[in-house]
């Protein structure tokens, strides 16, 4: 998924030449053409993470370099020395794995003690930030909790909110798209914090392991997300400001609306309003006037991310199938197969033979 990301990126991102990506990559300009025109994201097998020999020594191999930095240098002991004591442990890895081990250790314990700096400014097209807030309305009549999504745009300050039933990966990537569509581009990064719909383990520092089908949006739209360290919601500061003064620009009074789909046109319509009368702050004119400057540097918008969630699942002898709780009724040909194939598009189901 790397390398596809990367020819994306060059030729979308950069709008460098075939010729240039191919020398860049090292692949055919046939090769770059075909994953361009095919305007796939994701290979289809995933190479397996194969195991190191030092795995079962990291441990030791952690201790050992945690004590020494807390040594004089002249205290310390080099890495010739380590590998020694992990051979007489057992290692029968080379020298080499250890000194790489070392490196990776040590600029990660660099980068925690440094800390990382959030910019206050932004330059046009770097940089959007995305947040979850809920709240109320009233929709066909009742009184209903909505689950709203904010994106803001971290130079010019445009700002879009889209409300949803559910914190799903389907409401995620609609979002996306409705925010991008609205601000008429894609900039460089999107900063988030840990949501699980996102990160499926935080590991030390900014590691983290990025849930598949968000990473696959991310490379389709081609921006590089980045994650808040955790409780740390002011290396976001804008998009949490933006959720504090949408309550009283939106939710008091409780909107009252027929559906969904006329609060959300009703959101769009007040937020692009907004940013006619909101002043920017810190450059001159209001958050529209800076937006229209910072268009030019965004990325053109690709088509709608495929936001689909697939699951397979058995049919009951009465036509059923349980997704999320709830019971779907099927036709009764896939009894015959007793499985089928559930897709949720936006909320949908669709079957299909098993």
């Amino acid at each position: 998924m790397g390398l596809l990301n990367v020819i994306r990126r060059l030729a979308l991102r950069e709008k460098l030449p075939i010729r240039e990506i191919a020398r860049r990559t090292g692949l055919s300009r046939n090769t770059i053409k075909k994953y361009l025109r095919s305007g796939a994201i994701e290979p289809k097998f995933s190479a397996p993470k194969r195991p190191s020999k030092l795995d079962p020594f990291a441990d030791k191999l952690s201790a050992w370099l945690e004590a020494d930095s807390a040594k004089s240098r002249k205290q310390r002991r080099p890495l010739t020395r380590l590998h020694t004591d992990l051979v007489a442990l057992g290692f029968t890895g080379s020298y080499n794995r250890v000194a790489a081990f070392a490196r990776e250790w040590r600029t990660a314990r660099r980068a925690a003690d440094r800390g990382t700096f959030v910019p206050l400014a932004f330059r046009p097209g770097e940089a959007f930030q995305f947040d979850w807030s809920e709240d109320f309305a009233v929709l066909g009549g009742e009184r209903t909790k909505l689950q709203v999504a904010h994106t803001k745009l971290s130079h010019s300050r445009a700002f879009v909110a889209r409300a949803y039933l559910l914190q799903t990966h389907e409401m995620l990537f609609d979002a996306h798209w409705h925010a991008f569509r609205v601000f008429g581009g894609v900039p460089e990064r999107g900063i988030y914090d840990n949501m699980k719909t996102a990160v499926g383990q935080i590991g030390r520092g900014k590691e983290r392991q990025v849930n598949l089908r968000f990473l696959a949006m991310a490379n389709h739209y081609v921006f590089e997300p980045d994650f808040c360290n955790p409780a740390a919601g002011w290396e976001k500061g804008q998009v949490e400001k933006n959720v504090q003064d949408a309550r009283p620009r939106f939710w008091q009074p409780m909107p009252n609306f027929p559906d969904l789909a006329s609060l959300n046109a009703w959101l769009e319509q007040r937020c692009v309003e907004q940013w006619r009368e909101i002043p920017h702050g810190h450059l001159v004119g209001s958050v529209a006037d800076v937006w229209s400057d910072e268009q030019p540097a965004l990325m053109p918008v690709p088509p709608p991310f495929d936001g689909f969630v697939e699951q397979s699942n058995r049919v009951s002898p009465t036509c059923l199938i349980s997704f999320e709780r709830n019971r779907y009724s099927v036709p009764v040909d896939l009894h015959r197969f007793r499985s089928g194939r559930v897709l949720m598009l936006g909320g949908s189901l669709f079957e299909g033979h098993g």
